[in-house]
């Protein structure tokens, strides 16, 4: 039995677990470890439990472990080579004396730089030497360790000219790592987006004093005209305000001769102005078209762009005389009968067969604000937008807490804001803090959980400060920046502002920093609570804000310092909790049924519905506006809206429209109307009491989203979404009894159940190497850790002690999986950079590319087999894309190939932002035809993730051992290959390798030799194939006849899921 399977094996019963990698690891601690009680030491660091039974283990570790064995008698030529060697670091210690002469000086430097030359090649030789000694060494390693255990592994120079080989490799990759990182800083202040203020500027300061002369009255004549335009439009907004006010106060008044010559004459002024304008605008004939040449001869191509992409707008008219007569003889022709003042009877209700039971258990009292958000009817339409807004904004509950809240700021460095949603907390707060001058000192940074809340926020607040997107307010999101230099208020995701700290980890440019929605507990959000924390300790002069609906106020004020809570009391009316007598087995349908039945039986008033998914919400849309259609006219009008992160942003903006008079608006969705966005109008909650989270299994390094049930913080939000504009009624999808004793408190956060790849490649990037002691506000799971970090030294991003190289370095910069970008960067070695970079948009635009409608499932198929290719899914999605590249991105190909044309587009957007980024990272994009270097590229990424087929007939992974399928969807679920690499492991009923393509095994052994070893590879190939039946036995079929009839259940079930 050889050393390392007893290893593993004694970690087997230790720890529950074992594989390769942490047994030599164990093999090579033991090996340094000066006694057996250094041992047990050295494992308890790594949060095993000191027992009797790991003192046993560690004692016969410890004896059984190989030593390093005295050096044998040194060859001649090594000894004189070591003798030059010492000769040469003495010669280097001496200096020269102050009376030599400088000839004498010049020639010691130019015998010093001979030396230096002369040592650089040795090194040199070593190295190529070492490398060939450790192919040899990686095939015997297996046999060595069973003859012989305790032997030594063979050195060709000694273990100290090694080490120091390491060493210096280890130097240069960390001097190449942080050159790297400076470039990076000079790219992005090149590509920081300048205004034209800062560039005149900029501009002028480079000039000299004469042209500045020369320059002047030019550049007076230009703010002459730019002063004109914006006094033009003052005063035509000033004269339409004086008749305004004079209409309205004296209106009942009796004016002076003098008085109303000078009304009528203002009104007869600013009609002959809005005539001139509208001349100006919509004039009949021909119109000149602009020139589109600068004043330094150069053409503007926006200006010639939006000619291009104008459209004409018919201008809006009244009926026509014809249009009236026809609409009057339409009316006569209807017949109507008995008095017109006859009292309308009461129409029988409804009564659905399926129809749901409530009952009532609970009301959650109001709290009403003194303040009430106007109506539109209500605010003086006289008013301009500006002013408008401005009463909006003195409406909202945070108003009159204005003073008080800037004073807590003041006072405190760090502040928690605990305010309910609506409140105005996320819009409201960074304008204070703008107002109050904390912008002259640095950005106003407020983070949000996800992109959509990001984008309309910053679209809200740039709307109420009256300024250009881009400019003052900005957003930053994944793929996407809408910011420049002169942006002082920013909303970005908690992921953006994590990459922000790789090249600015003091936070700087920020005079203040509002993490929002922080009860949702993201990933992100977890570290950057433990950065924001570090940061605060040793920057006194930045302000920090903690801001959430609802949350744990006393956890939070502990972890960071005892810091004080802020309470603002939001704007709720009561709003009554309505439960199921019988839990409902299908909710979907169960949401659709209580839609129908509010809307017939309850007032008016919009209703909210949360769903899991994009999927559900399209499937309950459908089939929602189906039965709304068979109802016909019976019942009133009802719009169906969706809302999930994916959705198109003219789609999303459709939910915050004002209802049609005598409708009802439906919202079916995700959990980002939670907190996230508020939609008013809202008066009943639909809960089903479900929402998707995200589950991984470090063990075998398998990632799904579940369905499962919401917590009661979460369904206790939701009931307050009814309660904002009236009193409201929230209906759950489930008992009474399920929520007391079956839902959880509050639920799991995310970094406790996600892999952590991607973020400690961050936070190593960042310079923080002790991840164990990180201050994590609830700490994820060691064996979690573990796994990140070995996948991350797997990849190369880490060196043997744990420091980021500089690949690590170039994967930090794209926002992508640590797989992915070790993919892409390595591209470049094979010539396919714009292969892989396709392959990766189509990987990262999601699983929804293809689709299969169930009444034209035969015809689906046979289009998509139509794109497989030799090889692998991988190669599948390069070709559909090349096709709907050729087919000149149309839509109508997508739909005759049943392909997702919104899913091809965001591939392409994905893709066009990568590309930006590649020049980032230094990768020159290079391209060609041989899908043996394509799958190579794949291979150097994804070599992590192996399976290989065993004698059984089944896949199973190369490190876990993990029995895998591959999922119906591929191109090669039906075809036996002895090697593949899979994209990601899917958990639904059976465990499935998704997007798998075929390798060569020796690939492993090239791209990853300190993972694979040469003969374990060698020897896996030599494994008979399954065996096939032959056709004597009359109906006997092959064995892959019969393995296709075995997934054809799940083709039906999960094919294109």
């Amino acid at each position: 039995m050889s050393l390392k399977r007893w290893v593993s094996d004694g970690l087997q019963k230790l720890m529950g677990f074992s594989d390769g990698t942490t047994a030599d690891y164990l093999i090579a601690m033991a090996s340094k470890a000066k006694s057996s009680q250094g041992l047990v030491r050295e494992l308890e660091k790594l949060d095993i439990k000191k027992d009797s039974q790991l003192v046993k283990f560690a004692s016969e570790l410890y004896s059984k472990a190989p030593r390093k064995r005295a050096a044998a008698p040194s060859r001649s030529y090594q000894r004189a080579e070591r003798e030059k060697m010492a000769l040469l670091r003495q010669n280097q210690s001496y200096s020269m004396l102050d009376d030599d002469s400088d000839e004498e000086e010049q020639l010691a430097a130019r015998k010093r730089k001979k030396a230096a030359k002369k040592q650089k090649k040795q090194l040199k030789k070593r190295k190529r030497q070492m490398r060939e000694k450790k192919v040899s060494y990686s095939d015997d390693e297996d046999s060595s360790e069973d003859e012989a255990p305790q032997a030594a592994p063979p050195s060709s120079k000694g273990g100290e000219d090694e080490k120091e080989d390491a060493d210096v490799a280890r130097e240069r990759d960390l001097r190449e790592r942080d050159e790297f990182a400076e470039r990076l800083k000079k790219k992005d202040e090149e590509r920081t987006k300048k205004t034209g203020d800062s560039e005149n500027k900029k501009a002028l300061e480079a000039l000299d004093e004469e042209e500045k002369e020369k320059l002047l009255p030019k550049l007076r004549w230009l703010s002459r005209v730019s002063y004109l335009g914006k006094r033009e439009k003052e005063q035509i907004e000033y004269l339409k305000r004086v008749i305004n006010d004079e209409e309205y106060l004296f209106k009942n008044e009796k004016l002076s001769k003098r008085e109303m010559a000078r009304h009528q004459m203002n009104k007869k002024l600013l009609d002959i102005i809005q005539k001139r304008i509208n001349l100006s605008d919509h004039v009949d004939g021909y119109n000149m078209p602009e020139a589109y040449v600068k004043d330094d001869g150069t053409i503007d191509k926006e200006k010639r762009e939006a000619a291009l992409n104008a459209r004409f707008q018919e201008e809006k008219k009244g009926p026509s005389e014809q249009e009236e007569w026809e609409d009057h003889q339409i009316m006569k022709s209807r017949a109507k009968f008995g008095a017109r003042d006859k009292k309308k009877k009461d129409d029988y209700e409804f009564v659905f067969e399926d129809q749901i039971d409530f009952i009532q258990t609970q009301v959650i009292k109001g709290r009403k604000s003194k303040a009430k958000i106007p109506d539109k009817e209500e605010i003086d339409p006289k008013l301009s937008e500006r002013e408008k807004m401005k009463k909006v904004r003195e409406s909202l509950p945070i108003f009159p807490y204005r003073e008080q809240l800037l004073d807590a700021v003041r006072q405190y460095q760090v502040l928690i804001i605990e305010a309910e949603t609506g409140a105005g907390k996320t819009t409201q707060v960074p304008q204070y803090l703008f107002e109050a001058g904390y912008a002259k000192k640095g950005i106003i940074g407020c983070t949000q959980p996800r992109r959509v809340a990001a984008m309309s926020v910053a679209a809200r607040v740039a709307e109420e400060m009256g300024t250009k997107l881009g400019h003052e307010v900005g957003y930053s999101i994944r793929f996407e920046d809408c910011t420049s230099d002169s942006t002082r208020l920013k909303y970005m995701t908690d992921g953006m502002l994590l990459r922000e700290f790789l090249g600015e980890p003091d936070l700087s440019s920020y005079s203040v920093m509002m993490i929002d929605e922080a009860h949702e507990r993201t990933l992100h959000t977890d570290v950057l609570f433990g950065l924001i924390k570090d940061i605060a300790r040793f920057r006194e002069d930045i302000k920090i804000l903690i801001s959430s609906a609802t949350l744990n106020a006393t956890k939070f004020s502990n972890y960071f310092d005892e810091a004080p809570v802020f309470k603002i009391p939001g704007r709720r009316y009561p709003v009554d909790i309505f439960y199921t007598k019988a839990p409902e087995a299908d909710y979907i349908d169960a949401s659709i049924v209580t839609v129908l039945q509010i809307h017939v039986t309850q007032p008016l008033g919009d209703i909210l519905v949360f769903l899991t998914g994009q999927e559900e919400i399209e499937a309950a849309q459908e089939n929602l506006e189906r039965r709304v259609r068979g109802l016909g006219t019976k019942i009133g009008e009802l719009m169906v809206l969706p809302i999930y992160s994916t959705l198109p942003s003219d789609m999303q903006a459709k939910i915050f429209e004002p209802t049609p008079p005598g409708a009802r608006k439906v919202v079916l969705a995700t959990n980002i109307a939670e907190t996230s966005l508020t939609i008013n109008g809202v008066i009943y909650v639909i809960d089903p009491g479900f929402c998707k989270q995200k589950s991984y299994n470090p063990r075998s390094g398998m990632e799904a989203l579940i369905v499962t049930p919401v917590s009661r913080a979460s369904a206790q939000q939701r009931a307050g979404r009814a309660g904002r504009v009236a009193a409201g009624k929230c209906f759950r999808l489930y008992t009474a009894h399920a929520f007391m004793h079956e839902l959880e408190e509050d639920q799991i956060p995310e970094i406790q159940r996600t892999n952590l790849g991607n973020v400690v490649l961050m936070l190593k990037s960042l310079g923080i190497n002790d991840l164990i002691h990180f201050d994590f506000l609830d700490p994820p799971p060691a064996e979690t850790l573990i796994r990140a970090l070995e996948l991350l030294y797997a990849l190369g991003a880490l060196n043997d002690r744990g420091e980021l190289t500089k690949l690590g370095r170039r994967m930090a910069e794209l926002p992508l999986d640590p797989m992915l970008s070790k993919m892409l960067i390595q591209s470049e070695e094979y010539g396919c950079s714009e292969e892989c970079l396709t392959i990766c948009a189509m990987l990262s635009a999601g699983n929804a590319i293809f689709y299969r409608p169930k009444d034209k499932a035969v015809h689906a198929d046979n289009a998509h087999k139509n794109f497989w290719k030799p090889g692998g899914d991988h190669l599948t999605l390069l070709n559909v894309y090349t096709q709907w590249v050729e087919s000149n991105y149309s839509v109508e190909w997508c739909y005759t190939q049943f392909l997702q044309a919104r899913t091809m587009k965001r591939a392409r957007d994905v893709r066009e932002q990568i590309e930006g980024m590649m020049d980032r990272v230094e990768v020159e994009m290079k391209s060609t035809d041989d899908h043996a270097k394509i799958r190579k590229a794949i291979a150097s990424g994804f070599f992590y993730n192996t399976a290989r087929l065993s004698s059984e007939g089944v896949y199973k992974t190369v490190k876990h051992n993990l029995t895998v399928l591959v999922h119906p969807s591929s191109c090669l679920h039906k075809e036996l290959k002895r090697w593949l690499i899979y994209f990601e492991l899917v958990l639904t009923n059976k465990e499935y390798m998704r997007q798998v393509i075929e390798i060569d095994p020796k690939w492993l052994v090239e791209i990853a030799p300190h993972y694979y070893k040469k003969k374990e590879i060698l020897d896996s190939t030599q494994v008979k194939m399954p065996k096939k039946k032959g056709r004597a036995g009359g109906d006997a079929k092959t064995w892959e006849e019969a393995r296709s009839k075995m997934f054809e259940s799940d083709v039906a079930r999960h094919a294109y899921s």
